[in-house]
């Protein structure tokens, strides 16, 4: 089974890390520096290349300020389906 098509929201990512970057007012280069990445991973990233590394991409998050954000955002406890299923965050496996 083939796995699920995220062209369009991998897009849209490096599209907002680089409207994180122009706001901030940043350079690549500044950017990629405090990232401890090349330019070119970073404009891989704002590109919305899916190979790019997980790693590469929290860095770039953190750089700009938003990774704690970013973070907050996934916390299954901040959605109501998540506080209610908390039991079910203790299982070691999901069945």
């Amino acid at each position: 089974m083939a796995g699920y098509r995220i062209d369009r929201e991998v897009t849209a990512l490096g599209e907002h890390v680089r409207g994180w970057r122009m706001v901030l007012g940043l350079t690549a280069q500044q950017v990629a520096e405090r990232a401890d990445i090349t330019r070119d991973t970073l404009r891989k990233i704002e590109s919305g290349n899916p190979r790019v590394s997980f790693s590469n991409v929290a860095q770039v998050l953190r750089a700009l300020g938003v990774l704690d954000q970013a973070i907050e955002a996934i916390d299954p406890l901040n959605s109501d389906i998540g506080r209610l299923r908390a039991g079910n965050l203790t299982r070691k496996r999901a069945r």
